[in-house]
């Protein structure tokens, strides 16, 4: 008998191997189920990386004064003269004295609107923009606030940068651990369906093994059959994963949900991970498929 492999028919390997919807069709959710978490992981990380440089662009940009109201002074009037004298300070863009107003808004998430009595003295704000070619002048402008004789304290932003930052590569760390997790539970299922549909076959293997057929060859039809399926289920995955990604960047969320949200910056990155992931999803699982393939043949003859 030749050794010789046949030619696969006309219909390929969906002719040898033909769809099973009863055993697809799960396998098919579970992967794009897989596939969605993996996306959403992927853009979670990014968007925590996104948040954070924003965020210490912010701090590192700006100081705040921060004026105390004592008796017989108007922290109004202070307020203004201290954003006098810090444009007068080298190193400052700009300065904005803020209201009372402005500071019951920043109170109003934790106390509430309207709870704080029109009597109950508060800070007021002014916000500092700096000049980035120049190091933070925060000393020289607490030394000319102190000279002036204002209740003020300068709150320097950037002490907060490294703490943003950490909490960005944890952030990060721990979305592309998880995305990695779920691609080798995407394998380990692949691998697991790719044997059970061999042994659902095994008399159509035989045939073609007993016509001279080698391993390859039958490791291959799974491969192209198991590739499909993880393409189609990736595509399905995937824009899942982008219309979520979409409607979370549109909502308000707290601050403090910013770094588990994934985040659509509207640039080629995000479009780049998302046409990509369908193909990785079908690569990973045509590779589980003929590994798994390939071993249970050699196994058994």
């Amino acid at each position: 008998m030749s050794n010789r492999v046949p030619p696969p028919p006309a219909g390929g390997a969906g002719a040898l191997l033909p769809p099973d919807s009863g055993r697809d069709r799960p396998l098919f959710v579970v992967a794009a189920i897989l596939v969605f978490l993996a996306c959403i992981a992927a853009l979670g990380a990014r968007g925590a990386w996104l948040q954070a440089q924003n965020w210490t662009s912010d701090l590192e940009s700006s100081i705040t004064i921060q004026i105390r109201p004592i008796e017989l002074r108007d922290p109004q009037l202070d307020a203004e003269e201290a954003a006098r004298i810090a444009l007068t300070v080298p190193g400052i863009l700009g300065a904005t004295a803020h209201d009372r107003a402005h500071a019951e808004a920043l109170l109003a998430p934790w106390l509430g609107a309207g709870n704080l009595p029109d009597d109950l003295p508060l800070p007021l704000m002014v916000e500092v923009q700096l000049d980035p070619q120049l190091p933070p002048p925060g000393g020289a402008l607490q030394a000319a606030l102190d000279a002036a004789g204002l209740a003020a304290t300068v709150d320097d932003n950037s002490r907060w940068a490294g703490a943003v930052r950490r909490a960005a590569r944890t952030a990060q760390t721990l979305g592309l651990a998880m995305m990695f997790l779920l691609a080798g539970a995407a394998a380990a299922v692949v691998a697991f369906a790719a044997r059970a549909s061999l042994a659902a076959r095994i008399n159509v293997i035989d045939a073609l093994h007993i016509c001279g057929a080698e391993d390859r060859f039958v490791a291959g039809l799974f491969e192209r059959r198991f590739f499909m399926l993880g393409l189609k289920a990736g595509i399905a995955g995937a824009a899942c994963a982008g219309l979520v990604a979409v409607l979370a960047s549109f909502g308000q969320g707290p601050a403090d949900m910013a770094f588990f949200l994934p985040h659509w910056a509207m640039d080629p990155f995000e479009l780049a991970l998302l046409l990509l992931a369908p193909v990785l999803a079908g690569t990973t699982a045509a590779i589980s498929a003929r590994l798994a393939v390939a071993s249970d043949l050699r196994g058994r003859w």
